[in-house]
Formats: structure tokens, C-alpha cells, sequence
């Protein structure tokens, strides 16, 4: 089954890492997606640039509208996210618990929802 483990932190968490424990704390995070890698529960993994990088697109009556971020008053923002296959919701929240951003922020696991195929 597959979910996608949405990552959660407050940005400013690594800006105040000195590069050697960001270095580091890269390391590890790499390493956790190689284990994952290994063990055949991963897919795809990402890490997103910050919310001010962001822009907010919305249609509404043909019209398009665009707001440039940041947008969100949050302290915890979305920064990444690992796309897992596991085999189930309890396998989803322990791998999602060795996420190293876990001690750090909030990380959201949800399932992936199967488009039904209209034509079947």
C-alpha cells in the first residue's frame, strides 16, 4: 500500500545548525532513504525550497490568481516528503517515525487514494 509521508518543521530548525550538524543531520537523512531504498519500501523522496519560494495558483470563473508566498502563517511548514510503499497504515507510522525530521517537526502520513479506472 502506498503513502506518502508529508514532512512538517519549522524551517528554521536547520538555519541554526552549524554546517557541521547540517552536513551531518544530511547524512543521516540520506542514509534513512537508502535503508528504505534497501528494504524495498521506498519510492520517491523529496525536499521542497522554502515557503517564500512558493506561489499559490487558484482558478475561479476562467480567471486565474496567483499569490506569491510565503502564504501561510504557520510555524511548521510542509518541507519535503517521502512517497513509501508499506505494507500497511501501522508499517506507514513506523517508517515515518525514523524520518530524522521527525524529532524536529510533524510528519503526516496518508494513504494514496487509487484513481478507479473510469473505463473498467
Amino acid at each position: 500500500m502506498k503513502f506518502l509521508c508529508i514532512v512538517h518543521f519549522d524551517g528554521t530548525v536547520l538555519d541554526r545548525m552549524d554546517p557541521t550538524e547540517k552536513r551531518d543531520f544530511d547524512r543521516e537523512s540520506l542514509g534513512y532513504d537508502e535503508r528504505l531504498m534497501a528494504s524495498g519500501k521506498f519510492i520517491h523522496a523529496e525536499a521542497l525550497q522554502s515557503p517564500a519560494s512558493a506561489s499559490l495558483v487558484k482558478m475561479r470563473n476562467g480567471q486565474m490568481s496567483v499569490t506569491d508566498g510565503p502564504y501561510a502563517e504557520a510555524k511548521e511548514q510542509m518541507g519535503g516528503f517521502i512517497l513509501i510503499d508499506a505494507v500497511d497504515r501501522a508499517d506507514a507510522v513506523e517508517i515515518a517515525a525514523g524520518i530524522p525530521l521527525a524529532r524536529f517537526g510533524t510528519i503526516e502520513v496518508r494513504p494514496i487514494y487509487e484513481i478507479p479506472d473510469p473505463n473498467a
